[in-house]
């Protein structure tokens, strides 16, 4: 599943002629093209997709849907680790 994570702009930088930021999707830090959102700033949250921001997202909001997010294993699906998930998944039954 590919999920739009709310996430909150940790720093900004130009990076190859794009703008980019360090963004932090409660606990996990990744890169992300600000091209879409030239004006965000540091602090400001953001709805991101496949490592783009797409709209701006108030605190309280990108904050509720972290938590549910979270709560539903959702993030841990998103960003977890695809070799971790592979090792832990249950072999399949083989038919006769």
């Amino acid at each position: 599943m590919c999920l739009a994570v709310p996430g909150r702009v940790m720093e900004i930088m130009e990076r190859e002629g794009a703008r980019m930021a360090v963004v932090d999707f409660g606990g996990v830090v990744k890169d992300v093209c600000l091209e879409y959102l030239p004006d965000l700033q540091v602090g400001e949250y953001a709805i991101v997709h496949v490592g783009f921001a797409l709209q701006r997202l108030d605190e309280e909001s990108a904050r509720r849907t972290l938590d549910l997010f979270t709560e539903l294993g959702l993030l841990q699906e998103e960003f977890g680790d695809p070799w971790e998930a592979a090792v832990g998944a249950p072999a399949k039954e083989e038919r006769p």
